[in-house]
This record gives structure tokens, C-alpha cells and sequence, in this order.
């Protein structure tokens, strides 16, 4: 082989891009990019007044994480409103909810600086939200819906958080392994329901307490999270 080759081979070789194990970052919304919880709790604790009980704090970190008819669900046994179905209470809370987001919602710290890291580096990034689809848009509008490749809301799977569906649905939309998937969520609910579809789960505790659980890895906060911490996370589990 002549020394140009040789040269030419080397190069080829350095120059050949090296696959990353990490396929996709999948975001939870709602307490976890954006700080919404506190608007869900004041949304919460309107209706139930105007029903007649009253919503305490334990009443709303009860339901963080939760789609919008288990809620309902609950504020119906709450109050005793049985003349309302869980679907009704859910329109409700969500027209509540709505008005509050008129004014925006605040970011969580370093959330718009991860989602624009991973566009940059061409991972992909999907929002998986137990919000329904109608909302979505308004809420993340800090950030930009645009900004995700692909998301999945709350009354577009057969079964939402806690249960795997949300997160399983993501990766086969994606076409990726949810093993080679970080999963990022800040409540009890959604860290059961990314761990149990089988992706490596970063929980960001936000309102509520979340108990440590095998595959799980916890953070203060989304500040400072880079492409090589969220590789190491897929390719050491």
C-alpha cells in the first residue's frame, strides 16, 4: 500500500461518525419544562369551591401527573357532585386552566437550553404531556411546539400515566428502542409510567416526593444536563 493510501484509509477512518446509543430524549410538560403545577392547583381549587368541598394541598399532590378525567374522578368523590360526569369536571378544569395560561407559562430553569441543545446535536426530542392535545400548544409556547420532533398528549393513548402507553407509544412513533431513551419527569406518576415502558428515567422532583427506584437517576434540577451525561446515562444502563 503506498503512502497516500495509507494516509487516505487513516483519515477515512477518523472521520467515520460514531453512533451514539442515545436515540431519542423523551420530555414530560407540566411541572417539568414548564412551571405549570401551581396553575393546575389553583384551577383545581377554584372548581372545587364552586362545587362545595374544599381542595387542599394534599388533595393536588394526590393527582400531580394525572390526566385530566382521573382528576375529575377524584373531585367528584371529593364534593359529592355526582350530577357532573369525570369528562364534564375534566372540560371545566381544563377551561380554567386555559384562562390561566393566557399570560404564558414560566419555563422551568434550563429547559429551553436543553431542548435547543438537543435540536443542535440532532438527538431527538418528544414531548410526552398527560395534558390533552387541545392545550399543549398554548402551554408550551415558551419553547415552542416546533421545537420537538413529535408529541404525544394525554387523550391520544389508550392508557395514560402511570401507565407505560404514553412513553411506549413515543418510541414506536419514533421508531427507537425506549431502552436507548432518557425519559425526564419531575412527578411519582410519570417516573412509573417512563421506568415501567423501559427507559432510563431521569426524575426532577418538582411538587411531589419520588420514592428511588431501580433505572432511575435523580437531578436537582434540568440545568447543566449535556449530551454526554444523557450517553453515558443509555450506554451505562
Amino acid at each position: 500500500m503506498s503512502e497516500l493510501s495509507t494516509v487516505s484509509s487513516e483519515v477515512t477512518e477518523t472521520a467515520a461518525p460514531v453512533e451514539r446509543r442515545l436515540q431519542a430524549v423523551l420530555l414530560d410538560m407540566d411541572g417539568t419544562l414548564i412551571e405549570s403545577e401551581h396553575l393546575w392547583g389553583e384551577a383545581e381549587a377554584e372548581l372545587v369551591a364552586e362545587l362545595g368541598g374544599e381542595w387542599t394541598g394534599a388533595d393536588h399532590e394526590a393527582n400531580v401527573g394525572n390526566a385530566a378525567e382521573p382528576v375529575g374522578r377524584y373531585i367528584i368523590e371529593l364534593t359529592g357532585a355526582d350530577h357532573l360526569t369525570p369528562r364534564q369536571v375534566a372540560d371545566l378544569l381544563y377551561d380554567r386552566f386555559r384562562a390561566k395560561l393566557e399570560g404564558g407559562a414560566e419555563l422551568r430553569p434550563g429547559a429551553k437550553e436543553l431542548v435547543t441543545m438537543l435540536a443542535g446535536a440532532g438527538v431527538p426530542a418528544v414531548l410526552v404531556t398527560s395534558t390533552e392535545r387541545s392545550l399543549i400548544e398554548t402551554a408550551i409556547g415558551g419553547i415552542g411546539l416546533e421545537s420537538f420532533v413529535d408529541s404525544v398528549a394525554g387523550d391520544e393513548v389508550a392508557a395514560n400515566k402511570p401507565h407505560p402507553d404514553p412513553y411506549l407509544r413515543a418510541a414506536r412513533r419514533l421508531g427507537v428502542d425506549p431502552a436507548r431513551c432518557v425519559a425526564v419527569e419531575d412527578s411519582a406518576v410519570g417516573v412509573t409510567s417512563a421506568a415501567d415502558a423501559g427507559c432510563v428515567t431521569v426524575a426532577i422532583p418538582n411538587h411531589v416526593e419520588i420514592q428511588p427506584r431501580e433505572g432511575v437517576v435523580f437531578r436537582e434540577s434540568l440545568v447543566g444536563i449535556d449530551l454526554e451525561w444523557l450517553e453515558s446515562l443509555v450506554s451505562g444502563a
